[in-house]
């Protein structure tokens, strides 16, 4: 099936897996918290919650494509997650953050199943960064 006729939430439902794992690994790679599987997922947390999704997202939106910022067919991917309408109320954040890290986590869906996977990565990579320097 084509990403690009996919349901936004069916890639969001998939991009919010690859992140997760993203950060996981990333964490227990780089040592944070001495391997403790609490201090790990607290670590985790400040990541992969919806809040830091949207600022990340908002980051990219902002980067001119020679920056790794996002494509048009990628801007579109993530508009089209973000507009789409949610069935469930968020619990740990606002509607827009929430549609915001939709979008992210649906553009990640659409990279890796588009087989960009380095692409994909790319993104997590500068998300990461920038919640790391947002501290």
């Amino acid at each position: 099936m084509d990403p690009k006729a996919m349901n936004p939430i069916a890639l969001a439902f998939l991009g919010d897996a690859l992140y997760e794992q993203f950060i996981r690994e990333r964490l227990v790679r780089s040592g944070v918290g001495g391997g403790h599987a609490d201090r790990l997922h607290s670590a985790a947390v400040r990541y992969v919650c919806a809040g830091s999704q949207a600022k990340a997202m908002a980051h990219l939106n902002g980067l001119a494509p020679e920056e790794a910022g996002l494509s048009e067919e990628e801007a579109s991917v993530a508009r089209r997650a973000r507009n789409h309408k949610i069935a469930t109320k968020p619990k740990n954040a606002d509607a827009a953050e929430y549609k915001s890290a939709t979008a992210f986590e649906a553009l990640l869906g659409y990279l890796y199943l588009s087989d960009r996977k380095d692409r994909c990565l790319e993104i997590m990579e500068k998300a990461a960064v920038y919640t790391e320097e947002s501290k």
